[in-house]
């Protein structure tokens, strides 16, 4: 392809000193053979001085002055013929000039198939190339402030409640077995919400920097699923909610991580018991096909409202009454489920309505991690 480019510029302009020398070479005959036509014509008409015998001559000095215009001759038909391309290069030069002065909003309009054509072309994407690192750069900028911003108020509010109650505890007021066992109880329940925010920032900061190398092994989801529900019995009881497992097929195996996999639904079942506690009932469907499985996880409790829907799965992302002491959280559980599923190659959605609030995870039964790109949030 660039070898044809070159043949095709080459080819043109060789056209084109072809082209200027027989125009140079055909006004020269003619204003040769018209000058001596004349000056022969002038002696035949008895008018003869030194300038007409000069030009009939052919000495070397009107030779040189016949080369010379024949030169300027072949010099302008040339430029004229190469005009467009100067024109076309100097305004690549100026765009050039113009994006070197920090003017991203320069493009230089593509022209022809040839050298220059593709010179435009090329700037043309470093250009765009470089408004999207720029933006990139700007959002980097933009999510590592709201990162900062949203880790120290989430870190200091259970911190600071730790404080209070061990400066109670540790100072000289005198207090009740009971009392101190509340205090203790409340610091204890601060501290574990303490871990598990540190637990999420750290697991969203592997999965977004791909730290985190994929274990892909054959995994049983019925079984996963139905392990996972047991293990959130106590949640459940303290909730007062009742959970159910449906599924087409009695076993369901898929190639995934495990571990992932396992958190993945850990952070949806979680959700659900904490915005579906007022539903009273939690259900977990699956439905096994031969290259797709489909997990759904429904509560039927708060509505999420449909305008925020497109913004659940966005880092730090929190629904109005998640800044609630019983419901409030990083903003991270849903980016960490989102970007797991893309690790898999897989697809994640929400709908909620007066009907229950469902999120549908499919999955690939047959994953191959070397065909997918993983490990990144959109």
């Amino acid at each position: 392809m660039k070898n044809n480019r070159n043949r095709r510029f080459h080819t043109r302009v060789i056209t084109n000193i072809i082209y200027s020398a027989v125009v140079s070479c055909l006004i020269e005959l003619f204003l040769v053979g018209n000058v001596s036509l004349i000056a022969s014509y002038l002696r035949t008409m008895d008018v003869d001085n030194i300038f007409i015998r000069t030009l009939t001559s052919f000495d070397a000095v009107i030779i040189l002055i016949y080369v010379i215009f024949g030169i300027f001759v072949f010099t302008i038909t040339f430029l004229i013929l190469q005009e467009k391309s100067f024109r076309y290069i100097t305004e690549i030069c100026n765009a050039m000039e113009n994006i070197s002065e920090g003017d991203l909003n320069t493009t230089v309009e593509v022209v022809g198939d040839d050298e220059f054509a593709v010179m435009a072309a090329n700037l043309n994407k470093m250009v765009e190339d470089l408004k999207e690192l720029m933006d990139k750069e700007r959002e980097a900028e933009r999510t590592k402030n709201e990162l900062i911003t949203n880790v120290a108020h989430d870190l200091r509010t259970p911190l600071t409640s730790i404080i209070g109650y061990l400066e109670l505890l540790s100072g000289d007021m005198k207090l009740d077995p009971e009392v101190q066992k509340k205090y203790i109880n409340i610091a204890y329940v601060k501290t574990k919400r303490l871990e598990k925010l540190i637990e999420d920032l750290f697991g969203f900061t592997k999965l977004n920097y791909g730290k985190i190398s994929m274990n892909v092994s054959q995994v049983d989801v019925v079984k996963l699923l139905s392990q996972l529900l047991e293990e959130f019995y106590p949640s459940f009881v303290d909730k007062n909610l009742s959970y159910e497992l449906q599924s087409n097929v009695p076993v369901q195996i898929i190639t995934a991580d495990g571990n992932l996999l396992a958190r993945l639904f850990d952070n949806l079942i979680n959700n659900a018991i904490k915005y579906g506690a007022d539903g009273k009932r939690i259900l977990v469907k699956i439905h096994g096909e031969e290259e797709i499985v489909t997990i759904q996880v429904i509560n039927y409790g708060y509505v999420i409202p449909a305008e925020e829907l497109p913004l659940i799965f966005n880092k730090f992302y929190r629904v109005e009454q998640s800044r609630s002491t019983n419901t409030g959280g990083t903003g991270l559980g849903l980016a960490i489920v989102k970007n797991i599923v893309d690790m898999h190659g897989g697809d994640i959605s929400v709908a909620s309505d007066l009907s229950g609030t469902v999120f549908t995870v499919k999955l690939k039964v047959h994953f191959d991690i070397n065909k997918e790109n993983f490990g990144k949030i959109g």
